[in-house]
């Protein structure tokens, strides 16, 4: 689907665009958006409302044909709610209604003269973003590995979005900023879609090389030898009983300045979760194939922030492999070593996750960041907590890490891809002691996500950190099971923010 942005003004006014489907408001209170108005010179809007045949509720819906002085083939009239003070809710609402109504029309373009800066406490950035999520949304198919593909989405294939002259340039940013976000969602889940046995640890670092030539970003892919020689026990552990390679990808996006420390996310790329010798029960097993969920989102963000130009230095790392049951699986009782020398007892194989990202975690600190954000699929306790509308967010309490926490939570409130803050405190740390090493993998059932980030957070005394746990809102099961592309909306937003005040601090 192509989006472009049309000048709306006293030449190229409203009632001469020439488009096939015209998209405009209408408020529950009876009353009209500006365009709107300019379109009822017979009345037929407001006898459409009086009538009943649209109700002015979000998301209602009525197309209207044949309007006199109207040079649009189609008016598509669209209820954004109670008044003209339209929430956030409402117009993603009105948004979702005006993408599916388009797909049934017979025009191939659509021009949508909606009040974009009518919206309250968002601006013409968060609008346009809402617009394109949606259409993109709407039109994806996961029917790649389908011998008969699903069937192709009909109606609109290009949306101009209209805007007054003072706003096109802004307009014009937050479109590239927008299609740029859907393209890493996109791939984001196209990659967490796949099987198990296509989307292989050597799958994703192939995906990493062929981003790093399209994007000209660095690339390095570490094997199993160069794993053993950095040490890093803890993550090897978790491949012994596959017979599928591990690797260990890092991504680099330089756009700042080569002295500006870097703002690093890790991924947590689990291909496929048997749970090992502490194998899961087989009931939604299949959905493990999502456990590569965080490294999923890391390749999107980089996606997203490539095709952007971003002047930031962003690095991305993936610890990527499977955990299988076998002979030479780890066991429940084994003690591993770091690659920061802590040794960690395997109390339970299921708690792989922890064990690869801490590896990562201890490998980032060459890099000095600025910051470390790790996204992982972490615990089922997340989702007992928080179910799947937020994040699980867990920071240190101090200021810097205050700091880094409320531009996430921002991040997540701007993007529509929220985040929710939980407590990371010493005394979840006795949960996790080993008579037989420094540290037990597990915690036990309290506070299960509390005590898988500070398992974590042992390894991340060098530099200022956070721990999202998407185990809740990476992707989606029943009838409409999927990835959801979550949370490359927050990341890229707050990335974006990033690089903004790397700006005003440059100038």
């Amino acid at each position: 689907m192509d989006f472009s942005i049309k000048t709306l003004d006293a030449k190229t006014s409203v009632t001469a665009a020439k488009t096939g489907t015209l998209v405009i408001g209408v408020f529950e209170n009876r009353k009209l958006t500006p365009a709107a108005q300019a379109l009822d010179k017979m009345g037929a809007i407001t006898n459409a409302l009086k009538s009943g045949d649209i109700t002015g509720k979000p998301g209602s819906t009525l197309l209207l044909r044949g309007l006199t002085g109207v040079a649009a083939e189609r008016v598509l009239l669209v209820g954004l709610g109670a008044d003209e003070d339209i929430t956030d809710k409402s117009f993603s609402t009105a948004t979702q209604a005006t993408v599916r109504a388009l797909t049934t029309v017979g025009a191939n373009d659509a021009l949508i003269a909606l009040p974009l800066d009518k919206i309250k406490g968002r601006d013409f950035a968060w609008a346009i973003r809402a617009l394109v999520l949606a259409a993109r949304d709407n039109n994806y198919r996961s029917d790649a590995m389908k011998s008969k593909k699903d069937p192709v989405p009909t109606g609109v294939k290009k949306i101009a979005i209209g805007v007054s002259t003072a706003a096109t340039a802004t307009a014009k940013a937050g479109l590239a900023e927008a299609v740029a976000l859907a393209n890493g969602m996109e791939l984001s889940k196209d990659l967490a879609n796949l099987p198990g046995n296509i989307c292989t640890p050597t799958y994703l670092a192939n995906t990493a090389k062929k981003l790093a030539k399209e994007y000209k970003l660095g690339v390095e892919v570490l094997d199993r030898k160069q794993l053993e020689a950095l040490k890093m026990g803890s993550f090897l552990s978790v491949t012994n009983g596959s017979d599928e390679p591990p690797k260990f990808i890092v991504l680099k996006h330089m756009g700042g300045k080569a002295k500006e420390a870097p703002t690093v996310l890790v991924g947590k790329g689990i291909t496929f979760d048997t749970g090992g010798i502490s194998l899961k029960p087989g009931a939604a097993m299949d959905e493990m194939k999502y456990d590569m969920c965080g490294a999923a989102s890391v390749l999107g963000t980089f996606r997203a922030i490539a095709e952007l130009q971003l002047k930031l230095n962003v690095i991305g790392v993936i610890p990527t492999c499977e955990n299988m049951p076998s002979g030479r699986a780890t066991k429940p009782g084994d003690i591993v070593t770091s690659m920061s020398g802590q040794t960690i007892e395997v109390l339970n194989t299921d708690a792989e996750g922890r064990l690869i990202l801490c590896d990562a975690l201890t490998y980032v600190e060459r890099f000095k960041p600025a910051a470390v954000v790790d996204i992982a699929t972490l615990t089922g306790a997340c989702v007992v907590a928080l179910g799947h509308h937020n994040s699980g967010l867990f920071t240190r309490e101090d200021d810097a890490h205050d700091a880094l926490a409320n531009e996430l939570l921002a991040a997540g409130k701007t993007s529509g891809d929220t985040a929710w803050r939980m407590p990371i405190q010493d005394v979840y740390q006795e949960q996790l002691k080993s008579n037989f090493a420094d540290i037990a993998n597990i915690g036990g059932q309290p506070a299960g996500s509390v005590t898988a980030a500070c398992f974590l957070e042992r390894f991340t005394k060098k530099y200022t950190w956070a721990h999202l746990d998407i185990a809740g809102t990476a992707w989606r099961g029943g009838a409409t099971k999927g990835a959801s592309g979550r949370p490359v909306p927050l990341l890229t937003t707050f990335l974006l923010n990033q690089a903004k005040k790397a700006q005003k601090a440059r100038a």
